[in-house]
């Protein structure tokens, strides 16, 4: 029986390993510790995802959060190692590009244990994001990376791992197998009232809402488009709220509470326009078949820009404004099946199990 200890800490790697968990239980041979390094801790953030997603419960939960990237980092690989050494994993499997992921592979790398890394080959090439970082320093001491896309393999290709001791997969996007297998149990936000058509909206990369001139550019945006071209809904993390406040910024929105992924499936299935500066949330429009506007000067799905079923604006309100109102209501189709058709997790765990350290 082969062991793996997943690392997880944030929503999106909630919704992934959500997947892939199942498909580990379902994989003869495998067995799953889970750990959860608590960087996301606020309920509807956390708690409500493993509820909704019947992800098992955490067999660690680290409680790590609140302070600066290498106060975060640090904490976590303390704790991390911690785990690695009583568990004596064969694997440890890392999602994405957060503290968490990186922590954990440093860690798992440090003991010379075997590291997966789900969602490789990503780059923005902006090393501005410390997202970016994370991901090239955890694809280098990864001994697999499990790829989810052709531009995520030709970016791995241009580094040289063709000539690293690292396997390299593309395997499909395992965002892709939980959309699809979720679809059906969407949840509506409650008390939520508006018709169909609406702009949904995220806003929390640090790229924007840690610069006064962007989150300003935006926020005029966005309150444009409610007031003149249609109801803009969004679910505002924490932390963005209290930066909006702090900037004396008012947004004139549908504010609502973060929602669980069940309630943004709901959203994003009656949506008309998904606008966004989130990674994962381009990925999900794309999946239910909605025109995104991405306010980013980057984005890491480029394929996505490709086939014109997202389109990039940077902070720039005017460029916002006009790219919203353009893509209202345009539906799109993936024609080429993108990101695998979704059968990665099912990919990884047959991988895992038929490897060992």
């Amino acid at each position: 029986m082969k062991k793996i200890v997943t690392i997880i800490g944030a929503r999106p790697q909630f919704i992934k390993a959500s997947v892939v968990s199942k498909a580990i239980q379902e994989t003869a041979g495998l067995t799953e510790v889970l750990v959860h390094t608590g960087q996301h801790f606020d309920a509807n953030m956390s708690d409500v995802f493993f509820d909704q997603l019947a992800i098992p419960r955490p067999d660690y939960q680290l409680n790590i959060n609140s302070g600066s990237h290498g106060d975060m980092t640090g904490r976590m690989l303390i704790e991390i190692e911690k785990v690695l050494l009583k568990e004596q994993p064969d694997w440890v499997l890392v999602y994405g590009d957060t503290n968490s992921t990186l922590a954990g592979a440093l860690a798992a790398a440090k003991l010379h244990i075997p590291v997966a890394h789900v969602e490789a080959g990503l780059r923005s090439f902006n090393m501005q994001m410390p997202e970016e970082i994370n991901r090239i320093l955890t694809d280098q001491i990864s001994s697999v990376l499990f790829c989810p896309t052709d531009s995520a393999m030709a970016n791995l290709e241009r580094e040289g791992f063709n000539d690293k001791p690292i396997q390299v997969l593309q395997v499909g996007d395992v965002m892709q197998d939980s959309a699809e297998f979720f679809a059906q149990q969407a949840t509506q936000p409650q008390g939520f009232e508006l018709d169909e058509g609406f702009i949904l909206a995220t806003l929390h990369r640090a790229e924007n809402t840690d610069n006064p001139e962007r989150l300003a550019a935006i926020v005029t945006a966005l309150n444009h488009l409610h007031q003149h071209v249609a109801p803009v809904v969004l679910p505002l993390h924490p932390r963005t709220r209290n930066v909006i406040a702090a900037q004396g910024l008012t947004l004139d929105v549908h504010l609502i509470e973060p929602v669980g992924y069940l309630e943004m499936i709901w959203l994003l299935q009656r949506t008309g326009l998904v606008l966004t500066d989130s990674g994962g949330v381009q990925k999900e429009a794309f999946f239910f078949g909605r025109a995104c506007v991405t306010m980013r000067d980057q984005t890491e799905w480029v394929e996505l820009i490709e086939v014109g079923a997202n389109e990039l604006v940077g902070a720039d309100t005017q460029a916002i404004i006009k790219a919203a109102t353009r893509n209202l209501g345009r539906s799109v189709q993936d024609e080429n099946e993108l990101y695998g058709g979704g059968v990665a997790a099912k990919r990884i765990a047959e991988f895992l199990a038929s490897k060992s350290k």
